[in-house]
C-alpha cells in the first residue's frame, strides 16, 4: 500500500449491494490501524513551524484509507470487479483534504465514530500549552505593551483547536460546507447515543466548534430567498416533498396544492450548498386567520371550486387576500441544529408578501404543539403514583365539575377515572366518542394554555415551537380545538393547534422582552384559560 492513494476513488460510483445496507461492524483492523492514522493526520495538520500543510505530497497517501481498510476489502470487487487495479489508485492531484473527505464518506458509521472520537480528543486544545502561555501572559504585563500583545496573540492561537484548522480547510472545497454539515450530523448522532464522560466532553467541545463555524457561515447575509412553484426544477420539488416534516406531503396532488394558487413556498439557499434547501416555509394566503390545518392541506383553497381536482393556474384575487398563515417551517439539515435560520426566513417572507400584496395586514402561524400529550400523561401518572403510595397530592389539572362530567362519560368510579383517561389518551380512543370529545374540550383547552404559557425551562417556554415564535416577537394569540385530527396531530397534542400572531410594529419589542425578561405576550383569551386552572380557582 506504500504508493496507493484514494484520490481517484469516487464513493458516488459505488453500486448498492442488493438487499443489503452498509452496516458492517467496526473491524479489528480499523482499531489496529488507528494509531497509524493519528500519525498521518498529525503530519497533515501540523508542520514544524505550526502551519497547516495543504500540498498533495508526503503523508496523505495512506491516511484514512487504512482506517477504512476493512470496508474497502469487502467492497473492492463491487468497485473494480474481481481484480485489484494493476497500477493502484491514480493520484489526480485533488489534495490531501479532499482525500480525507472521500475516505471519511467511505466509512461505515462505527468507524466514523472511532475517527471522530480520536479527532476530538487528540486534536483538541493542548491544555498544558495554554496554561504555560497563560502564565507567560501574566508575567508579560510588566515587560511593556509590545511583549504583552505578542503573548496575547500566542495564547489566542493556542486556544484554537487543531481540528478547527481542518474544518476551515474543508470549507474551501467544493461541497465542503455540505460535508461539514453532514459530519456534524454524525457527531450529534454519536452524542445522542451516549459515550464515556471524557469522550463525551471532547465531542461536545468539537460540536460547539463546528456549531460556531456553521453559525458564522450561515449568517443571513450568505443566504438567499427563493420561491418554489410547480414550474421549479423537479429535483427541487422532490426535496420539498421529502423534507416536509410538520404535515407530510402524501402525493403529487398534495404537492401541487402546497405550491399552487393561494399558497407560497419559500426556501433559504446557501451558495455553498447549491440546489439544497436549508429551511422551507409553507404559507397559506387567506381572508382570515385559520383555525384548522385541514382547511389548508386537505380541503379546497380560497376561490377553488369543490370539484375534487387541483389547478395550479387558478387566478388569485388580491382583494380577498388579507392574511398570511405560516403553517409549516422545516429545517432540512440536522447538522445545522442550533443555528437560527427560521426567524430570518419568516421576516424575509413577510417583506416579499407585503411587496406582492400591499393590503395584507395579518400575519400568523398555525402551529402544532408537539409534546403536549406526553407532558399531560406524565402529569397524570405522577399524580396517580403519589396517590397510590398513600400521599394526598393536590390535583392541579381538572376542575371538580370537569371530573364529575368525565366520570359520567367514561362510566367509571372516581378512583378509576384517571386510569380510563390515560388509556383513552394513549390510543386516541376518546376521539371516536362524541360525548367524551365534548367533555374533554374545556379541560384540554385550559390545560394546554397552562402548558404553553406557564410551563418553563430555564425561564423560557417549555414547548420548543412556542419558544421559537416567542423569541421572534410573536403573540400567543389563540388555541384551536381539533385543529389537526390526523393521527400525528392527535398523538402529539390531542388535535390542538395554536396561532402565534405577528404584529409587525411590535415584534422587536416583544422579542426583546421575552429574551431578556422572559415575558410572554398573550391574548386575553389565553389569559382567561390560564386563570381558570385549579390553582387559581
Amino acid at each position: 500500500m506504500s504508493d496507493h492513494t484514494c484520490a481517484s476513488f469516487d464513493i458516488k460510483k459505488v453500486p448498492f449491494v442488493s438487499g443489503g445496507q452498509r452496516s458492517f461492524p467496526a473491524s479489528p483492523s480499523t482499531v489496529a490501524h488507528i494509531h497509524t492514522v493519528k500519525e498521518k493526520l498529525n503530519e497533515l495538520l501540523t508542520a514544524q513551524d505550526g502551519s497547516f500543510i495543504t500540498n498533495d505530497t508526503d503523508c496523505m497517501k495512506e491516511i484514512m484509507m487504512m482506517a477504512s481498510m476493512s470496508y474497502l476489502a469487502i467492497h473492492l470487487p463491487l468497485i473494480y470487479g474481481s481484480q485489484f487495479p494493476a497500477n493502484g489508485w491514480v493520484d489526480q492531484g485533488t489534495g490531501k483534504t479532499r482525500n480525507l473527505c472521500q475516505c471519511y464518506n467511505m466509512m461505515i458509521p462505527d468507524d466514523k465514530a472511532v475517527f471522530l472520537k480520536m479527532l476530538a480528543s487528540d486534536y483538541n486544545i493542548q491544555q498544558d500549552v495554554v496554561l504555560q502561555l497563560a502564565n507567560q501572559l501574566a508575567t508579560a504585563q510588566t515587560r511593556g505593551q509590545p511583549v504583552l500583545l505578542r503573548a496575547e496573540d500566542r495564547l489566542r492561537q493556542a486556544l484554537v483547536p487543531k481540528y478547527q484548522q481542518l474544518f476551515t480547510q474543508i470549507s474551501r472545497l467544493e461541497n465542503g460546507v455540505k460535508f461539514l454539515v453532514d459530519l456534524r450530523t454524525d457527531l450529534l448522532n454519536i452524542l445522542a447515543n451516549g459515550s464515556s464522560e471524557i469522550s463525551n466532553s471532547h465531542l461536545q467541545s468539537m460540536n460547539m466548534c463546528l456549531h460556531d463555524l456553521l453559525h458564522l457561515w450561515f449568517s443571513v447575509g450568505f443566504l438567499h430567498l427563493e420561491r418554489i412553484t410547480w414550474q421549479s426544477p423537479g429535483d427541487m420539488l422532490q426535496k420539498i416533498s421529502e423534507y416536509e416534516a410538520v404535515h407530510p406531503i402524501r402525493n403529487y396532488t398534495d404537492l401541487m396544492r402546497r405550491v399552487g394558487s393561494y399558497r407560497r413556498c419559500f426556501i433559504f439557499m446557501h451558495n455553498s450548498m447549491p440546489r439544497e434547501p436549508v429551511v422551507v416555509l409553507h404559507t397559506a394566503l387567506t381572508t382570515e386567520i385559520s383555525n384548522s390545518i385541514q382547511d389548508i392541506v386537505t380541503r379546497n383553497r380560497l376561490g377553488e371550486e369543490n370539484n375534487g381536482g387541483v389547478t395550479t393556474d387558478l387566478k388569485e384575487d388580491p382583494e380577498r387576500i388579507k392574511c398570511a398563515i405560516f403553517y409549516s417551517i422545516t429545517s432540512t439539515q440536522r447538522g445545522l441544529q442550533g443555528v437560527e435560520l427560521g426567524n430570518y426566513l419568516i421576516r424575509s417572507v413577510v417583506r416579499e408578501l407585503l411587496a406582492e400584496f400591499p393590503k395584507m395586514n395579518q400575519f400568523s402561524s398555525l402551529s402544532p404543539i408537539p409534546g403536549f400529550k406526553d407532558w399531560l400523561m406524565k402529569e397524570i401518572v405522577v399524580y396517580m403514583r403519589l396517590k397510590g403510595s398513600g400521599e394526598h397530592p393536590e390535583q392541579t389539572l381538572f376542575l371538580p365539575d370537569e371530573l364529575r362530567t368525565l366520570e359520567k362519560v367514561f362510566v367509571c368510579q372516581s378512583h378509576n377515572l384517571f386510569d380510563s383517561l390515560l388509556k383513552a389518551l394513549k390510543n386516541n380512543g376518546w376521539f371516536g366518542e362524541p360525548p367524551i370529545v365534548e367533555a374533554l374540550r374545556a379541560p384540554l383547552m385550559r390545560i394546554c394554555a397552562r402548558y404553553l404559557y406557564v410551563e418553563k425551562r430555564r425561564g423560557y417556554a417549555l414547548n420548543l415551537v412556542a419558544n421559537f415564535h416567542l423569541r421572534n416577537g410573536a403573540v400567543m394569540w389563540r388555541l384551536n380545538w381539533l385543529a389537526d385530527t390526523s393521527p400525528r396531530g392527535l398523538g402529539a397534542s390531542c388535535g390542538l393547534m395554536v396561532n402565534y400572531r405577528y404584529y409587525l410594529d411590535k415584534t422587536e419589542e416583544y422579542s426583546k422582552n421575552y429574551i431578556e425578561k422572559h415575558e410572554i405576550v398573550a391574548s386575553e383569551e389565553i389569559h382567561k384559560l390560564v386563570t381558570e386552572s385549579p390553582n387559581n380557582s
